[in-house]
């Protein structure tokens, strides 16, 4: 088949991890049945100067002084346990959709044939088992909590599955499982795992999950809701703000699936202690934003398009980890068109 006869200008899949936003209550530890919702609180503060000076400023103790006498007034959200609560609880949904097999757009014949063919493939070899172990590990880890895991005592997650026909529940001890790799063999994440890639792997099946998490942070202590990206930070506007749905301090729903779908270690410096950044969210060039850095390069030939391009025209890949990752990407879904011009 020519390249030009199956190469897919209008390319898309949709995504089949589909959370809601996380909302956030405070309880307490041995009373968690009693739960009231973390309303988020407005506080006005005085900063000190803490950016890199110029310096004609720092090498200069009298301007170095007068600069870090300015009043850096700020005004910030916040949210933090009432002083009886130890306990965040967090409570969000996840659907787990099928029908990866058939992209939601896609206009060209030959192309759509041999990528369906070599999803049935992978299908029919590995059912998605890898994948869904991975996505149930970040469950029942609780790294979806983000911040929010960081000096907890205690962690519980709770998950139940609520399809009608096939009511199932677990629960998980998140301080029993690590947020660096993903070699854990537990019975409990193997059959959520288990029912997860069956999702994924059907034409048109689904599972609902829901999925309650209690962190035992300490009295009073403050907790972290999702921040706003502020593009107009006017003098005198907040600098902070949170983000909340109907006065419930909650989190976004696009951080709760970055998340649950960091499952990339099959990344080259994956390995190499110096220059790995542990488990990364499942990215066509591996970006990690807060690092400022691309961890898979169509330079070195790592990236999903790379492997995309050859894999969905019926070649074989390296490594079976590559196909793992082109189906994460799949399951992640996007826009992955290529331009006629």
């Amino acid at each position: 088949m020519a390249k030009n006869q199956d190469t897919a200008s209008v390319l898309a899949f949709e995504k089949k991890l589909v959370p809601s936003d996380g909302y956030m209550y405070g309880t307490k530890w041995d009373a968690r049945s009693e739960v009231t919702p973390l309303q988020l609180t407005e506080k006005s503060v005085r900063g000190t100067i803490s950016n890199r000076l110029k310096a004609a400023i720092k090498n200069d103790p009298v301007k170095l002084n007068a600069e870090v006498e300015k009043a850096n007034l700020q005004t910030v959200d916040s949210c933090a346990l009432a002083p009886e609560q130890d306990t965040l609880k967090l409570h969000f949904t996840l659907k787990v959709l099928g029908g990866v097999q058939q992209p939601s757009a896609c206009n060209n014949v030959l192309f759509k044939q041999s990528y369906a063919s070599a999803v049935r493939d992978y299908v029919s070899k590995e059912g998605f088992k890898e994948l869904g172990k991975r996505y149930a590990l970040n469950i029942a880890n609780g790294r979806f909590l983000w911040r929010n895991r960081m000096g907890a005592e205690n962690i519980e997650v709770q998950v139940n599955a609520l399809n009608k026909d096939a009511k199932q529940s677990w629960i998980f001890d998140s301080t029993q499982f690590s947020t660096k790799h993903f070699n854990n063999d537990d019975a409990q994440v193997l059959e959520l795992g288990a029912r997860i890639a069956k999702a994924l792997a059907s034409e048109d099946d689904f599972l609902m999950l829901e999925i309650n998490c209690f962190v035992q942070v300490g009295k009073a202590q403050e907790v972290y809701p999702s921040e706003e990206l502020v593009l107009d930070k006017g003098k005198g506007k907040k600098s902070k703000i949170l983000y909340s749905v109907k006065d419930i301090a909650a989190m976004h729903s696009q951080k709760v699936g970055n998340a649950l779908r960091s499952i990339d270690t099959w990344y080259p410096e994956f390995d190499d202690a110096e220059k790995s950044a542990g488990p990364i969210a499942i990215e066509p060039y591996g970006a990690v934003t807060n690092l400022g850095k691309a961890y898979r390069t169509p330079k070195e030939k790592q990236d999903f398009y790379t492997f995309f391009d050859k894999w969905a025209r019926g070649a074989e890949l390296d490594r079976i980890e590559d196909e793992h990752y082109v189906m994460a990407i799949l399951v992640r879904g996007g826009v992955f068109g290529e331009s006629d011009k």
